[in-house]
């Protein structure tokens, strides 16, 4: 089943999607964290909204090439913020967005 179909597939049955990360580094201000399966569509919309918000200092995430990262080639995201934590932020942005899509209807 295609990615677009098992997503569908969710939508209709009242599931949610979970987006799996795992955490790579998290200190003081500065947080990196790997997208599992997703693509630049999910990540451009994270780095958009964070890119926006007033207490980041930047947000950028990069997709290594399969034939020279060893076979890891899942996306890192990166954020650095001016104030506040940036796994809290990462959290607020998600909850903005997941509200901004809950009543689409496919």
């Amino acid at each position: 089943m295609f990615r677009t179909e098992r997503f569908k597939a969710a939508a209709q049955v009242g599931t949610s999607r979970h987006m799996p990360i795992k955490v790579l580094m998290n200190e003081g201000k500065e947080l990196r964290i790997r997208f599992i399966e997703e693509n630049h569509t999910a990540l451009q919309l994270f780095r958009s909204r964070l890119s926006e918000h007033k207490d980041v200092e930047y947000a950028n995430y990069f997709i290594k090439h399969p034939d020279l990262s060893g076979g890891e080639y899942e996306p890192e995201f990166y954020i650095r913020v001016k104030k506040g934590d940036p796994a809290k932020l990462i959290l607020d942005v998600c909850n903005g967005i997941a509200s901004d899509f809950e009543n689409i209807k496919l």
